[in-house]
């Protein structure tokens, strides 16, 4: 089974790239963040005809989440991370394929650090932490995946010296992420190339994607049950490369069950 992240950065006016992307790689089931588009404006008969089942969480201008599935049943569970009645922002969704428990997230980022938006994103790794917790003790066969906005370590980021105060990078959220790592949760691609330079975001500006300077934002972790099942994995970073493409490129891994 392939299973893959994609952040769009705006599903409808990327759709065509989505659609390539999908018919090249053929993923069982993806996940996608940042839609950027209400709920009612989802591409839903596009994504359907392109032979994908999807449930999803919109919202206007920013944010967004959804989960697809080609020739598999999705049960959806949650729409919200719990926690927080107040938070209105559309940022995880968890359904359940295949008997495994699919857990989409897109992470806040966090800047300016330091700030109310720093804090929020604190906040809402502590939720998730619990959330986390919770499939391990139930000890399920989880996947937590989607744009995570952390670089967990220096071989993540090109010139990490330059990031020691950004939001993405801070002490804090770096040992955040390690503590799910410290739970169970198995950074699947850090597995598969342990001393390997992989990037899954290059910035539009300053052709970084020309000179290969990125960052590992978008993660696939998996729970104890699965990480025996752990096959292959990969960025498709030629995607990043192709006309009015996110500045994401899609991560999967191959898993079997």
């Amino acid at each position: 089974m392939k299973i893959a992240t994609y952040n769009v950065n705006g599903i409808n006016g990327r759709l065509p790239v989505l659609l390539q992307w999908l018919k090249e790689a053929q993923p069982d089931i993806v996940c996608l963040q940042e839609l950027k588009a209400p709920q009612e404006r989802f591409p839903v008969k596009e994504i359907n005809a392109a032979g994908y089942e999807a449930i999803w969480k919109g919202q206007k201008s920013w944010n967004g989440v959804a989960i697809l599935a080609k020739d598999l049943e999705i049960t959806e569970v949650q729409t919200a991370l719990p926690g927080d009645a107040e938070d209105i922002q559309s940022r995880y969704i968890e359904a359940i394929i295949d008997q495994m428990v699919i857990c989409c997230l897109y992470l806040p980022n966090g800047n300016p650090y330091p700030g109310p938006k720093f804090d929020y994103k604190l906040d809402w790794i502590k939720r998730f932490k619990r959330r986390t917790n919770q499939l391990i003790k139930m000890e399920l066969p989880a996947v937590l995946i989607g744009d995570f906005n952390i670089i967990p370590e220096a071989v993540d980021v090109y010139k990490p010296e330059r990031w020691e105060n950004d939001a993405l990078y801070r002490t804090e959220v770096r040992k955040a992420y390690h503590e799910l790592l410290n739970k169970g949760w198995l950074d699947s691609i850090r597995t598969l190339y342990p001393d390997e330079t992989v990037y899954t975001f290059w910035d539009y500006l300053y052709k970084a994607y020309d000179r290969n300077a990125g960052i590992r934002l978008d993660h696939i972790l998996l729970s104890p049950y699965l990480h025996s099942g752990l096959q292959s994995g990969g960025v498709d970073k030629h995607v990043r490369g192709w006309t009015k493409s996110s500045d994401h490129a899609p991560v999967w891994i191959q898993l079997e069950k």
